[in-house]
């Protein structure tokens, strides 16, 4: 009965994140606007951002509906998937939307807002644009862990399974469905947002700032308002849909581990290894909210002194989570409690160096990002290749992390039994210690996506500044917040691409779990292992099935999977590297035909036509994202039919390698770029206006796309290869040909 009643702390925890989430929205909306002239921009601002929301959320629904009547087909027509299936994949969905959609439109409504706090100080400034950004945080967390405990519910009460073990395994692995229907709608937010908001950036820097010499926000710029747009499109509601998924999918992926791991030890230890992801993800919730109040900065700060601000709000919730992590577990009773509790710890640690390595490497008051300003001095040439290398040598700390951090979880579960720690038990063990590390890693969600949604808050606070005539010592404050905010935002991407990596891993096993369900259901209930002996599938592990489908390095098929998936990486990024570049191209035509057509642009006489640079943004967005977003949703579904099992795990094993540094490299590289030019700004060698700014201008410009579009897209387009091959398990187990 305690077990049972400690379930009810995980809704309930969603409840308070949404009534603080609103709170904190009702604080910021009581907040002055400021001037007309600050109102009129900001609803510029809003309806252009409002505007692109629709028309994306049309094309998202039309391939909901196709997706959801395959699914209805495969599981009512096929029977080869479960038949709640539809429905999870749609609420994912949903769900997923509306996180981004509370996130963004709490965003435009504190721009100026914050501009305004920003005239009287720099504390006020910063306060009014994080806890807007807390608003961003404790929405997606809220949804999530509502939509999983509502799921829960739902499923426990309608799934009819005589055998208590076997439910919970059902329950669970039909949960992770809609983690699909998630990862679907944040890459098609995050890849939609990201070239909508780069190429009104990359528009707007080459032709204003460097063609025409005229301030970044510069009201007399017609890309200004598309930037501003995009900056909350891409960087909010891109990156709460992103979050969401990925901390549903830690949830999700974990206790379904759970289920299979415990199966052994009786439905109790089951259901106490489902319901512990859930309790860590809800007291963190509470911790994030603590931790919320605990950021403020003092007048004049420097880029360090900010930094620390919002790190010790982060830094406190994440030390009390692992407290509180052992007195949960200890609690709910869970075997081996003392080594799972490790594993979260080594999650924890794991999200905080990598938070400090991407720190050092992207802020500018670090020696990297300022080597890149010096190289401006000999051209924009050696600006890119410092760079590029400052990109590729940044990845090693996060993936040795990331890799330490796999190894402590998964042995830690196994309480370093590293004799047998291959076992077929051990391995379900170590498994669950990784997934339950992924859930430590974004236990303090509320608070880290606050840190990353205040970054594009801040921008427009700035933007709104400039365009608004403020005095500068108000835009001294701003750039101060703004360039903050590149390093908050290059964090949580750092932040996201490493939780993508350990909750991989997790759908990994869980993606077999699902293949044993598939081949039950079309009636295979013996395995034939290579040496010939058989055994039931119902009770053969993840060793049984690694033999049953030779997934084995040896293995042609499993190596033809990996550099299918390894190409993915790579293609994706191209592709929609070369969709910003093809929008931006038409935005910068744009901006010079304004320039040299309208009259009186220049002399600040006449009003640019935003409306036309924001359509452009829009048209160039909603055309271009089509195509990676169904190449990510395909090729696992192909690879299963043609290659197999062995062919999708492959698969899933190279994209995740190649994938995970990948995003990295560019996540850095353009975070570095984008505060090198910061710092040259800032009066440094030769400040605004200079040929070495404009060098800076140039690499800021490639960085773009690297840092706000192909590489956060990645670590979504990693694990929604992992949810379709899930989805997509039954399919493959009665269809595909090898």
């Amino acid at each position: 009965m305690i077990i049972d009643n400690l379930f009810w702390i995980v809704p309930i925890a969603s409840v308070i994140a949404l009534v603080f989430a609103y709170h904190f929205f009702r604080q910021m909306m009581k907040e002055d606007e400021g001037t007309d002239l600050m109102k009129k921009i900001a609803q510029h601002v809003r309806v252009g951002a409002m505007s692109y929301l629709k028309q994306q959320y049309k094309v998202v629904l039309l391939v909901f509906i196709v997706l959801m009547l395959l699914f209805v087909f495969l599981s009512f027509g096929l029977g080869v998937q479960n038949k709640w299936t539809p429905f999870a994949f749609l609420t994912g969905g949903f769900f997923s939307g509306l996180a981004g959609f509370f996130g963004m439109k709490t965003a435009t409504y504190a721009s100026a807002r914050t501009a305004n706090a920003a005239r009287n100080s720099l504390n006020r400034g910063l306060r009014i644009a994080f806890r807007s950004g807390a608003v961003m945080g404790l929405v997606v967390v809220g949804l999530a862990v509502l939509d999983i405990s509502l799921w829960y519910l739902i499923l426990n009460y309608f799934i009819d399974e005589p055998d208590s073990s076997h439910k919970l395994i059902i329950i669970t692995t039909t949960m992770l469905t809609f983690g699909m229907g998630a990862s679907t709608q944040a890459l098609f937010a995050r890849v939609g947002g990201g070239i909508y908001t780069k190429a009104a950036d990359v528009g707007a820097d080459l032709v204003g700032k460097v063609e025409a010499g005229i301030p970044e926000d510069d009201p007399r710029n017609p890309a200004t308002i598309a930037d501003n747009v995009g900056d909350n499109v891409g960087d909010v509601a891109g990156m709460g849909a992103d979050l969401y998924e990925s901390y549903a999918g830690s949830i999700l992926a974990t206790a379904a581990l759970g289920a299979s791991a415990f199966i052994a030890t009786g439905v109790e230890m089951q259901y106490k290894a489902i319901l512990a992801p859930m309790l860590i993800a809800a007291v963190g919730i509470i911790l994030s909210i603590l931790g919320i109040y605990m950021v403020r900065t003092k007048e004049g700060a420097t880029m360090r002194d900010l930094l620390r601000s919002l790190g010790f709000g982060v830094n406190v919730s994440s030390v009390l989570i692992a407290i509180f992590t052992f007195v949960i577990l200890y609690f709910l009773g869970l075997q081996n409690w003392l080594g799972i509790s490790f594993s979260v710890v080594a999650g924890l640690f794991a999200g905080f160096i990598i938070g400090q390595s991407t720190e050092y490497f992207t802020s500018h008051s670090y020696r990297p990002t300022k080597r890149i300003s010096e190289s401006a001095q000999t051209g924009p040439a050696t600006v890119i290749i410092s760079g590029l290398g400052l990109g590729m040598v940044s990845t090693a700390i996060p993936v040795l992390t990331i890799s330490v951090a796999i190894l402590i979880a998964y042995l830690s579960a196994i309480n370093f039994d590293v004799k047998n720690m291959l076992d077929a038990q051990n391995i379900q063990l170590g498994l669950y210690g990784i997934g339950i590390a992924a859930v430590g890693m974004l236990s303090t969600l509320g608070i880290t996506l606050a840190t990353d949604a205040y970054g594009p808050i801040a921008d427009n606070a700035g933007g709104n500044a400039e365009m608004s005539h403020l005095g500068p010592e108000v835009r001294k404050r701003t750039d101060a917040l703004d360039a903050l905010g590149n390093t908050t935002a290059a964090t949580g991407k750092g932040f996201a691409i490493g939780s993508a990596a350990l909750t991989a891993l997790a759908l990994l096993a869980s993606y077999i779990e699902e293949i044993k369900i598939g081949l039950i259901r079309i009636g295979e209930n013996v395995l034939t292992l290579t040496n010939g002996d058989t055994i039931e599938t119902a009770k053969a592990t993840i060793v049984d099935f690694m033999d049953y489908y030779q997934v084995t390095l040896m293995n042609p098929i499993v190596l033809v999977g990996i550099f299918i998936g390894a190409m993915m990486a790579f293609l994706f990024s191209g592709l929609t590297m070369n969709a910003v570049g093809r929008a931006a191209q038409k935005m910068v035509e744009e901006v010079r035909r304004q320039f040299r057509e309208i009259k009186g642009i220049m002399e600040g006489e006449t009003e640019p036509d935003y409306a036309r640079c924001v359509a452009i943004s829009t048209r160039g967005a909603q055309l271009e994202m089509i195509l990676p977003s169904l190449l990510a949703i395909i090729t696992p579904i192909v690879t299963g039919l043609v290659l197999g099992v062995a062919g999708v795990l492959g698969l899933l094993v190279g994209g995740l390698a190649a994938g995970f540094v990948l995003a990295i490299f560019m996540a850095n590289s353009g975070g570095a770029w984008d505060n090198a030019k910061k710092y040259i700004e800032e009066g440094n060698f030769g400040g605004k206006g200079s040929s070495n700014h404009k060098a800076a201008i140039v690499g800021d410009t490639v960085g773009d796309p690297f840092k706000d579009t192909s590489g956060p897209s990645l670590n979504i387009l990693i694990k929604l290869m992992s949810m379709v091959s899930i989805v997509m398990a039954g399919l493959t187990a009665a269809f595909s040909l090898l």
